[in-house]
């Protein structure tokens, strides 16, 4: 989550010594430097429930999940993130140190303030990372998960969670990505949802 400039004109280097000795999370786009804003706690809660839905799946498939503290390479240039949540299957990724570079999937958990951004800008970035063949956004606001995938003629796809008037115990998010199903409801397990009035990405 992108809180406020902090800096302009880096290179990739300058960021990467730099950010190593800073208290918080900074992300990098074409020079610029961004602060990371502090989560909700609805949005922490639904992190941890994906991470630990994941986890045990994904130990059998030789594939790992990391949380928000795991940075996203998209390319030598940059930008790098700070997604909620990403899988790779590679194994180039499983023994890296300072990055990850070959996502296979990149869950964002949707705040008020950078909701919008997600979106547009960071799903542009994202979409440039050849291994990426999925993308997903959680609402922390209300009981909804936009997802898009990636077919055959790399275009991608979008499908919305929970369909117009569909029962949530009917409707499984899928992650084709991993071969994975899971009830919408195990995510937002004890997640406490108040919506935001202010929280529109339309």
């Amino acid at each position: 989550m992108i809180a406020q400039l902090k800096s302009a004109g880096m290179t990739v280097a300058e960021y990467l010594a730099w950010e190593a000795e800073q208290p918080i999370k900074h992300e990098y786009i074409d020079g610029e430097v961004y602060a990371m804003a502090g989560a909700t706690l609805p949005h922490n809660d639904i992190a941890v429930n994906l991470t630990s839905l994941l986890r045990p799946f994904l130990r059998e498939k030789g594939c790992k999940v990391r949380m928000s503290d795991a940075k996203v390479k998209v390319s030598e240039e940059g930008p790098y993130f700070y997604p909620d949540l990403v899988v790779s299957c590679d194994e180039r990724d499983r023994r890296a140190i300072e990055a990850i570079q070959y996502p296979c999937l990149i869950v964002e958990v949707l705040s008020p303030s950078t909701g919008a951004f997600d979106y547009g800008q960071k799903f542009q970035f994202y979409r440039q990372i050849p291994t990426l063949k999925e993308y997903v956004l959680i609402d922390a606001t209300q009981i909804r998960i936009d997802r898009y995938t990636q077919n055959a003629a790399g275009k991608w796809e979008l499908t919305a969670y929970p369909e117009d008037g569909g029962d949530l115990e009917d409707c499984p998010l899928e992650l084709s990505s991993l071969g994975f199903r899971c009830d919408l409801g195990l995510i937002y397990e004890d997640v406490e949802l108040k919506g935001d009035p202010n929280f529109d990405i339309e």
